[in-house]
């Protein structure tokens, strides 16, 4: 029966394998971003790490406290037969606020900028579409910035699934930061 079962899994994931995409975005705090994309129908993962920068394997507290380069960003794992990146890309916006050139609500710094990484043109065209949109729609300048990808660096292992493993201090944390308050302000209006 176990080898039944076994193969059944090898079987399944073989299949769905093929059809997964990654995206990758950077909102401020890549808890509130995980915990956003999670709950996001057709995507099978969300990943804590950093990218945009210089450093190889870098620790938060280089990212945070020094000059990596690196954005605080996740990496979104999603069956492109059920979503698109595209309809990532627009809850991607209407996560962050895409006018702050400071960080993201309040975490501020340049690891917490807002970034749209590209993968290859189209998604570049996607997201510069969305961006004039956006600007058209708000008469206002979009700052989040728009990023070839390059490399991920996964994030220490307390990072992942934060918003799961200590609830209450996540609750606590987004509350005082106001971020669903400004999201509720900026997108909502």
């Amino acid at each position: 029966m176990k080898k039944i079962l076994f193969l059944i899994f090898l079987f399944n994931t073989s299949i769905f394998a093929e059809d997964l995409e990654k995206a990758y975005f950077a909102g401020g705090c890549f808890w509130c971003m995980e915990e956003s994309f999670e709950k996001f129908d057709g995507v099978s993962k969300v990943i804590s790490g950093y990218s945009g920068g210089k450093t190889k394997n870098p620790t938060y507290e280089e990212v945070t406290y020094s000059d990596t380069g690196h954005f605080e960003t996740i990496e979104i794992i999603y069956d492109k037969n059920i979503t698109s990146y595209n309809k990532l890309l627009e809850h991607f916006w209407i996560n962050i606020d895409p006018f702050d050139a400071v960080g993201q609500f309040c975490d501020k710094g340049y690891s917490y900028r807002s970034v749209a990484f590209f993968k290859d043109n189209e998604q570049r065209k996607l997201i510069n579409k969305s961006k004039k949109k956006i600007e058209k729609k708000f008469d206002k300048k979009v700052v989040t910035y728009v990023i070839k990808f390059d490399k991920f660096y996964k994030a220490e292992n307390y990072h992942q699934d934060y918003y799961k493993k200590k609830f209450l201090n996540y609750l606590r944390y987004k509350k005082a930061c106001g971020r669903e308050k400004k999201l509720d302000n900026i997108w909502n209006k």
